[in-house]
């Protein structure tokens, strides 16, 4: 990342699959929560993370994605999950239950742990993908639902449970980063908030509305990695005009960076390095340089170079295109 000026780490930590990282409150959510007691980041592995970036000035920033994407995390906290309801009781869970209070402690216990183990400002809280389908055949969600005027606008409840969220980051000093859903379903959020724009389908149209109502923007959408496709992909991704979007100067002011996003669901530590670099490398130059610095053919001969250099530095970086790279020339 330092040798490509990438200078925050978003550790996306846990979710449905797996709860690895490893709680001091509670021990339970990767005992019974990742894919094995061998595949966990112990407390050590951690500050090890923590420090070897900072030595590399990159900052680390993990991501606690909730209500959704937490099936792993029904597995060690009791009745953090919503019951689903098939006439009965299904046996099944959807997203984390918002309607208890002791959800809300143990959610405050859990970020204050987060607080003081991640030493950055800010916290990535998720939101995105939130599924309403097993909160709508719940009978305690829909008489609270009922009580609390909500009607069966589930977007309220999502809403209620978000709000709530934000002022236990509040209370520990902390900024919250969420993806671009809980903007679109209309959470209120505190002023400062900053909404991460991921979905590829009319992104600058959503970089218009979030800026207009004042809240920074990190965009990732054009840059999902793991949408591997035949061919020079990294053309696409250096084509990319951050602040193509319609919106003052205020505005735009608003974006204060963007990231190249690598999901796991096809990638391990077999296949991250090259499949990383060095198209991440076109997101970085394209990060750091003017609008006006365009020209394919320039970055190309400059990306060749720098992928042969990262090779020689033992990153398995793969090639741009067919060629080769000449060890005995010190660039």
């Amino acid at each position: 990342m330092a040798f490509n000026k990438f200078n925050v780490l978003h550790w996306h930590i846990v979710d449905d699959q797996s709860f690895p990282y490893q709680s001091i409150a509670f021990p339970e959510l990767s005992n019974k929560g990742s894919y094995s007691l061998s595949h966990v980041y112990t407390p050590s592995d951690v500050r090890m993370v923590i420090e070897y970036a900072r030595l590399r000035g990159i900052r680390v920033i993990p991501e606690f994605d909730t209500p959704g994407h937490t099936q792993s995390w029904g597995k060690g906290q009791k009745d953090l999950l919503t019951p689903c309801y098939n006439q009965h009781q299904s046996g099944t869970f959807g997203p984390i239950n918002p309607i208890l209070n002791t959800t809300y402690s143990f959610l405050s216990t859990f970020f204050k742990e987060i607080s003081t183990v991640f030493p950055d400002q800010f916290i990535h809280l998720g939101g995105d993908e939130v599924e309403f389908y097993c909160w709508e055949s719940n009978p305690d969600i829909q008489y609270f639902m009922k009580q609390k005027g909500f009607g069966s606008d589930f977007r309220k409840l999502e809403s209620f449970y978000i709000q709530k969220l934000l002022d236990i980051i509040s209370t520990i000093k902390k900024g919250s980063i969420v993806w671009q859903e809980v903007f679109d379903d209309r959470v209120k959020l505190q002023q400062g908030t900053i909404v991460q724009v991921w979905k590829r389908e009319s992104y600058a149209h959503e970089q218009s509305a979030v800026t207009a109502a004042g809240f920074p923007v990190i965009l990732s959408a054009p840059w999902y990695l793991d949408w591997i496709s035949y061919g020079q992909d990294w053309i696409n991704y250096y084509k990319v005009e951050p602040l193509n979007f319609g919106g003052s100067q205020e505005q735009k002011q608003l974006v204060i960076g963007g990231e190249a996003c690598l999901w796991g669901e096809y990638v391990d530590a077999t296949n991250l390095t090259p499949r990383l670099w060095p198209r991440a490398s076109a997101v970085g130059e394209r990060l750091w340089s003017q609008k006006e610095i365009r020209n394919v053919d320039d970055a190309y001969k400059r990306l060749t170079i720098h992928r042969c250099r990262m090779v020689r530095r033992g990153i398995a970086a793969e090639p741009l295109f067919t060629g080769y790279c000449d060890h005995g020339d010190k660039m």
